[in-house]
């Protein structure tokens, strides 16, 4: 478990590393806490108004987390296909939201998934979907339902984890500026 502290200086990370892209400012030195230096896969979530407005992750845990906070930041604000980059306009009004994933557990199906505490990686040949766990309770999905979205993130037919797809699921600590 993270530290509030740490929480904190990763949630200014990723703010200032926004900030600075959208800004053309130069990017915001690396806090010197355990939380950014260790190894480990990440994902930031920007809302604005509480609307999604970007998300951008990395899975595999080779990383330092504070390296990966950085990049996924600005990667959010400037390269999720979804949406338009973020302008400047928009900075006073965005939250910033850090998902700290664990290891990835192999899974044969629905019974080893607890909605609300277990995100989902489906996988078959290059086609690849992730859903943070989260996402499972924002939008009231049961364990089938989670696991026929993340099939349907990845580009598969939403059965595909009957039909051969490999799972995976992950536990996250989530949390957010103003939390």
């Amino acid at each position: 478990m993270t530290t509030d502290a740490d929480r904190r200086l990763l949630l200014a990370l990723a703010r200032g590393a926004i900030v600075a892209h959208v800004t053309r400012a130069a990017p915001p030195t690396m806090p010197d806490c355990p939380a950014a230096r260790e190894p480990g896969g990440a994902f930031v979530t920007i809302h604005a108004r509480g609307d999604l407005r970007g998300c951008i992750g990395h899975v595999e845990p080779g990383t330092s987390r504070g390296t990966v906070i950085a990049s996924c930041a600005v990667q959010a604000c400037s390269a999720d296909p979804r949406f338009a980059p973020v302008g400047s306009s928009e900075l006073a009004r965005l939250e910033v939201e850090i998902s700290l994933l664990g290891l990835l557990e192999p899974i044969g199906g629905p019974d080893h998934i607890e909605v609300g505490r277990h995100g989902l990686l489906v996988e078959r040949g290059a086609r690849r979907g992730l859903l943070l766990p989260q996402v499972a309770t924002e939008w009231s999905w049961n364990r089938e339902a989670f696991l026929a979205h993340t099939c349907r993130k990845a580009g598969l037919p939403a059965d595909a984890w009957r039909t051969g797809a490999a799972l995976w699921r992950f536990e996250a600590e989530v949390f957010a500026s103003g939390q």
